[in-house]
C-alpha cells in the first residue's frame, strides 16, 4: 500500500507541513524508519531526533516548528499514528467457516460469517453473533452470548450464562464465570456459598492474557463499555468496572467492588472487597486500597492516600534512621536533666 503524506494528513484530521505529495509505503519507530516510511514523536524531549530520522515524513504536535522534513502536525500524534499503523497493517476479516473438528451442539444459534477452528466446544443454547472468531480450544459454556466481532483466542473459557458484547478481544487463558471465591465457617469446615449469579461483559472490552473474572453469587459481574484489563488480573464475584476504565497487570480485586468511569489501576494494586472507587481516580502501582476513594484524585502506597501526602510521606522514610537516633538521644538527655532535678529537689 501507498499513500501520499495529504491523504494521510486528510485521515488523521492532521495539517501537512511540506510536500504533501509525499508518498508513503509503511510505518516505523523514529530510529528505524527508513526513507518512504512515516513515524511519530509524541514527546518534547525526542524533538532533537526530527534531524536524524531517515523517515520520509513525521507526525507531529501542532506546535512543532517546521524544518526540513516534511510533517503532519495534529493534537495527538500518538493517536494518529495508531490510526495509520491501522491503516497499512489491518487486514480486513475474512471468515472461514466452522471447522469440521469444533463441536457445536445442535441448539446453538450460529450467526453469519463465522471462523470457528478445530477444537472448539459450544454448548447447548448457545449464541453466537456474525463475525465472531473462535480460536482453537475455545469452550463456550450452555446459555451463553458472544456478541459480533468478538475475538477469543485459544483455550479462553467461559463458564455457561456467560454475556459477552460486541468487539470483544479475550486473549488466550481467560476464564470467564469460574465461581467466586466464597465460604462460610461451620466450626471449623469451609462451607460454600453457591455461585449462582453471572458475568456480563459488555461492547468494546478487552481482556488480558490468563486473567480471570468470577461469576457473582448473586447477580452479575460487570465490566462496562470499554474497559481495558491487562494480563494476570483477577476480578472477583458481583465487581462492576465503570466505562472506560484501564486495570494494569497483577491487579487484585476483591468482591462486589463497585469501580468508576475511567479509573486506572496500576499494577499489582489490591483493592478490598466491598468499596467504592469514583469516577476518573488514579490509584499508583502496588498500592493497597482499604477504603473507599472519591472521585477526581490520584492515590498511591498502602493504604492509598493522596498522591502528594505520599510524595511527602514518602520523602520522611530514608530519614527516618537518624530521625529515631536523635529521637534516643533526646530521650537519655532529658532523663539525665530528670535525675539532676530529682536530686536538686531531694537537696531543699
Amino acid at each position: 500500500m501507498k499513500k501520499k503524506l495529504k491523504e494521510l494528513a486528510e485521515f488523521v484530521g492532521g495539517t501537512v507541513v511540506g510536500d504533501g505529495e509525499v508518498e508513503i509505503s509503511g510505518v516505523a519507530s523514529i530510529d528505524e524508519a527508513e526513507a518512504g516510511q512515516i513515524t511519530f514523536i509524541a514527546h518534547p524531549k525526542y524533538l532533537r531526533k526530527l534531524g536524524e530520522t531517515r523517515a520520509s515524513a513525521i507526525i507531529v504536535s501542532k506546535e512543532v516548528a517546521a524544518n526540513d522534513k516534511s510533517l503532519i502536525c495534529t493534537a495527538n500524534p500518538q493517536l494518529a499514528f495508531i490510526k495509520i499503523l491501522t491503516l497499512f497493517f489491518g487486514k480486513p476479516y475474512q471468515p472461514k467457516g466452522i471447522d469440521p473438528h469444533a463441536r457445536v451442539s445442535q441448539t446453538a444459534q450460529l450467526g453469519k460469517d463465522l471462523t470457528i477452528y478445530p477444537y472448539v466446544y459450544i454448548g447447548d443454547r448457545c449464541r453466537i453473533e456474525n463475525r465472531v472468531t473462535l480460536y482453537p480450544g475455545v469452550y463456550v459454556g450452555e446459555d451463553s452470548v458472544i456478541g459480533e466481532d468478538s475475538i477469543l483466542h485459544p483455550n479462553v473459557t467461559l463458564y455457561s450464562g456467560s454475556l459477552i458484547g460486541k468487539r470483544v478481544i479475550l486473549h488466550s487463558g481467560v476464564v470467564i464465570g469460574a465461581d467466586g471465591f466464597g465460604y462460610v465457617k461451620d466450626g471449623k469446615k469451609n462451607v460454600k456459598i453457591p455461585q449462582v449469579g453471572k458475568v456480563i461483559i459488555e461492547d468494546d472490552v478487552e481482556v488480558g492474557a490468563n486473567s480471570t473474572i468470577d461469576r457473582a453469587a448473586l447477580g452479575s459481574t460487570i465490566l462496562r463499555r470499554g474497559v481495558k484489563i491487562d494480563n494476570l488480573v483477577q476480578v472477583a464475584h458481583g465487581v462492576e468496572i465503570g466505562e472506560d476504565s484501564i486495570i494494569v497487570a497483577q491487579v487484585g480485586i476483591a468482591g462486589s467492588t463497585k469501580i468508576g468511569k475511567n479509573v486506572i489501576l496500576a499494577g499489582q494494586v489490591g483493592v478490598i472487597d466491598h468499596l467504592e472507587i469514583g469516577d476518573n481516580v488514579i490509584v499508583g502501582s502496588q498500592s493497597g486500597v482499604g477504603q473507599n476513594l472519591p472521585p477526581n484524585q490520584i492515590f498511591t502506597g498502602t493504604p492509598a492516600i493522596p498522591h502528594r501526602d505520599y510524595l511527602r510521606a514518602i520523602t520522611t522514610f530514608p530519614k527516618l534512621p537518624e530521625m529515631r537516633r536523635t529521637l534516643t538521644d533526646l530521650e537519655n538527655r532529658l532523663k539525665k536533666i530528670e535525675e539532676i532535678l530529682s536530686i536538686k529537689e531531694k537537696e531543699k
